[in-house]
């Protein structure tokens, strides 16, 4: 039976890699799908990976119908086997809905690849009607890793490698931003309930007033 199926996990988890890969493997058997994203870091109608792949893709923006296109492109006598979504977190909850019914009147996979939770670690609606929705929620496994090297469950925004908490829920960007752009950082939940960023983790250890310790004892007095 066809399946609502949605990868999610944190930002570089490999995500959109997984989605390139499901589109190769389909492919290579002969299979023809459909491409749908929004908002990657690549820019308008592309999907893209941090390892460097890239395809086109159709970009679903504001008021996008994607019942509405694959039927008009299914009956245009087009063809379409399978739906890949990606950045899915980004899609309005109505839209979530139009992929299930993707899946259960067009008989078509539809394979949804996003993040759950924003800067403020609160649900993407899309996220939240996909979880809602979905006949499978997958988590990927592979790990990203907090700056502290635990293993990485919150997304952080950062501006000049410092975390901010407020602002509009989307805002494109990448991790590893540098100076004043807006970036994104992986961290675990203590470091982003604590605000400590990699930046911010560095410029504590380089402080001399860290850890103030009798003079004695790092002499080897007692």
């Amino acid at each position: 039976m066809p399946e609502l199926v949605f990868f999610c996990g944190t930002m570089d988890c490999g995500k959109s890699t997984l989605a390139l890969q499901i589109e190769h493997n389909r492919s290579a058997r002969g299979l023809q799908g459909m491409i749908f994203t929004r908002d990657d870091r690549a820019g308008e109608g592309k999907l893209s990976s941090r390892l460097g792949l890239v395809t086109d893709a159709v970009e679903a923006a504001d008021g996008f119908d994607f019942y509405g296109y694959l039927v008009d492109r299914l009956s245009r006598g087009g063809r379409c086997d399978y739906v890949i979504a990606d950045e899915a977190q980004f899609l309005a909850p109505e839209q979530i809905d139009q992929l299930a019914r993707v899946v259960d009147d067009l008989d078509l996979d539809v394979f949804a690849f996003g993040i759950t939770t924003d800067f403020r670690s609160k649900l993407f609606p899309g996220s939240q009607r996909l979880v809602e929705m979905a006949d499978r929620v997958e988590v990927l496994q592979v790990e990203a890793l907090c700056w502290c090297g635990a293993r990485a469950t919150h997304n952080a925004r950062t501006i000049g490698g410092a975390m901010v908490v407020e602002g509009a829920q989307v805002v494109v960007g990448d991790v590893h931003q540098s100076g004043d752009e807006v970036g994104y950082e992986v961290l675990c939940r203590r470091h982003h309930r604590r605000r400590i960023t990699a930046e911010k983790a560095k410029a504590a250890a380089l402080s001399p007033d860290v850890l103030p310790v009798d003079g004695r004892l790092a002499a080897g007095g007692r």
